[in-house]
This record gives C-alpha cells, structure tokens and sequence, in this order.
C-alpha cells in the first residue's frame, strides 16, 4: 500500500471523445481551465495533449501547446505539467489484404525530433515517451509506433533537455525497453513510470497483471497505475494498493458514474475522496516535485 499518492489527471487526451461529452475541452482555453480546476480539485500532475480547435482531433501544433502552458503557469496555480510526446507515432494500415499505402488521413509518423519540438520550446517538468509499439484498441489497422532506436533518440534528448521522462508502459515487453534504457544511461534516477492497463491490445487490467506489472518495475522507481472507462475509478484504490499512483481524467473516462458525465475536476475530487477514504494522503504539487526531484518551470 502507498501511504502518500499523487493524483495524475489526463486532461483530454487525443481519442474521438468529444462527440460523447461536451465536457471533454477542445480549445487551449478550455483545456488551461479544466486542468487548473483539476490542479484546484487536487491533482498534483495534468497531463496535456492538445486538440484541433476547428475538427477536435489531437495536434501536435506547438503554438497549441504554448498557449495551454502559457494560461496554465500564468494562472498562479500550482501545479506540475506533463505534456505528452506520444503523438506522431501513429500509423495506419491501408486494409488487412492491401496494407500499403498507408492511410493518409489518419497516420502521422514523424521523426524523434520532431515529436519533441513543444517540449523544447517550452521545457515542462515532465513529458511522456511511450516505451514500445502495440496494436492499439479493439479493431482496425491502427498501430501505435515507438521503434527501440526512436525512443532511444527521445530518450537521450528529453535527458539533455533537463525534463522527467514519464515512462509509458502498455505491456511487459516495454517494462523490458525501461530496463535497457537504464542500462544504456538514457534515463535518470528515479524513474517515473505510467502502468497503462486495460487498453486493448495491451495488458489486461486484472489484478493479477496488475501486480505482476508492478512487480517488475524497477527498484526505486516511482509508479502510477490506470485503466479506462468503468475500471478508472476502482483503479484508484488498486493503484495505491499496489504501491502506486493515480490517474483520472478525461483522455481515459468520460463518465463519473452510470449515466453521468464527469468533469475532469469530478474525476479528481472523487480519486481524493477514495484515497481519503482509504487513509492514504494526497500528496501536492511541491512533494511529487521532491519526490521525483524535477525542475520547477515558469
């Protein structure tokens, strides 16, 4: 059991969510608010994609990203921003018997420099790297793409630029590409790590995964834990049970209960509720900072 969590919240994420909550944010000005109510609701971390304004789909526009940080650290709420840099490693097949050419509306592949230009411009104390490649979600020809040299190159560049990596891991296997990225220097101590599960194709979200995940992460490393729709909420309590972190948030789940769409600041205000409940204490911004010794920005 961990004592002392912080609470993660994904703030929107880049999924086909908007047309099921008209509380998901699109804009940069509804994406700042609705991380600044979830700062102000008790998260410690928010965690940033940004959306096209006019179609809602997720961009990697850096002028995107400037405006959200820019609302958020001008705000004088505190609170630590993580911005993903998962977002160019999607790619699309053309159809199960013509695989090629890809599917040019939907994939976008771009190179390790590229899909960090927002975290150099703007240095957040945190961004993600995505450790592997899957089959992502039920169904189509989608594969998420993170090849070994990729991240390597992420890695090391995310490293000189002074920002925490948060180690994404859908599977064991990627547990693996942490554990050799360790070995080869590119990540600094201590680790942070995301235990994504649930996620088809990925790690099933039962218990026992769970902990077998969990037991594998690296000694000293810090850990969070999530999964999606319905089994976001009770993963609060089987996060911390496990030793871990959270994460709520809309990327993940848009419903507070059966029926009733959430905001992201309900998500965060019922993850304290249970971990209050639980008699674990919910830690601020200024403690994951000492935590995971990251480097105050803005």
């Amino acid at each position: 059991m961990n004592w002392d969590v912080f609470i993660t919240c994904a703030v929107t994420g880049a999924g086909d969510t908007t047309g099921k909550s008209d509380k998901v944010p699109v804009t940069p000005e509804q994406i700042a608010t609705s991380a600044i109510d979830a700062a102000k609701a008790g998260a410690a971390v928010v965690h940033i994609h940004v959306r096209d304004p006019a179609t809602g789909r997720g961009s990697r526009d850096p002028k995107l990203y400037a405006e959200v940080v820019d609302r958020i650290r001008s705000s004088g709420t505190d609170v630590v921003i993580n911005l993903t840099a998962g977002m160019g490693g999607d790619l699309v097949l053309g159809g199960a018997e013509t695989p090629l050419p890809l599917d040019p509306t939907w994939t976008d592949v771009v190179g390790a420099t590229e899909r960090l230009v927002h975290v150099e411009q703007l240095l957040p104390e945190i961004c993600t790297l995505d450790c592997g490649s899957m089959n992502f979600a039920a169904g189509g020809d989608y594969v998420m793409t993170n090849t070994p040299d990729t991240l390597r190159a992420m890695a090391k560049r995310i490293q000189a630029l002074g920002v925490k990596p948060e180690l994404e891991v859908f599977d064991t296997g990627h547990l693996v590409m942490v554990k050799d990225l360790v070995k080869e220097g590119l990540l600094d101590d201590p680790l942070m790590i995301q235990l994504c599960m649930g996620i088809p194709y990925g790690a099933p979200d039962d218990p026992l995964t769970l902990m077998a995940m969990a037991l594998q992460v690296p000694p000293g490393a810090v850990f969070s834990a999530f999964s999606i729709g319905r089994m976001q909420l009770p993963y609060v309590a089987m996060a911390a049970l496990a030793g871990g972190n959270v994460r709520v948030g809309l990327e993940d789940n848009i419903y507070l209960s059966r029926g009733k769409l959430a905001s992201n600041a309900d998500l965060v205000e019922r993850a304290a509720t249970i971990l209050t409940a639980m008699n674990a204490r919910v830690l601020g911004p200024e403690d994951v900072r000492a935590k995971l010794n990251l480097k105050k920005r803005g």
